[in-house]
């Protein structure tokens, strides 16, 4: 007779699933997801599709501005939308404020070539030495 021992027939156990081992892998993947998914995005700028490259170091945008290119050719100031005018005032009082500044080129890969030119050349003219062109990582 079948009791109610857990036990099957025969004094053999019936195989269970433990819920409790199998949660706690669960939310250690999800926290390794979430933690890897916000180390890939350091930067100040808009969402942008950057080019890849296989030499690309991944760069600490504190202390520095980001200049966005968009796909559509639009500019930013680091997340603020900006015309071409208030990129070269920003400029202008970012050089005034902190002479050794960096500025970080946050261009989209399907953006024009001679926009993300402008930009280097613009913060190279307002005398900024320090101008950096991000890309992702491409897998060899």
């Amino acid at each position: 007779m079948h009791g109610g021992d857990g036990q099957g027939v025969g004094g053999i156990k019936k195989a269970r699933i433990e819920i409790i081992p199998l949660i706690d892998v669960i939310f250690f993947l999800l926290a390794t997801f979430v933690l890897f998914t916000l180390s890939l995005n350091k930067s100040n700028g808009l969402s942008v599709l950057l080019p890849s490259s296989t030499t690309s170091i991944p760069r600490d945008p504190t202390g520095s501005h980001t200049i966005s290119v968009t796909s559509d050719g639009t500019l930013a100031w680091d997340k603020d939308p900006v015309t071409l005018d208030e990129f070269l005032q920003r400029l202008v009082q970012y050089k005034a404020q902190e002479p050794d500044g960096r500025i970080l080129i946050n261009g989209d890969e399907r953006a024009f070539f001679a926009q993300a030119i402008y930009v280097f050349d613009e913060a190279r003219k307002a005398g900024f030495t320090k101008v950096f062109i991000e890309t992702r990582v491409r897998q060899n």
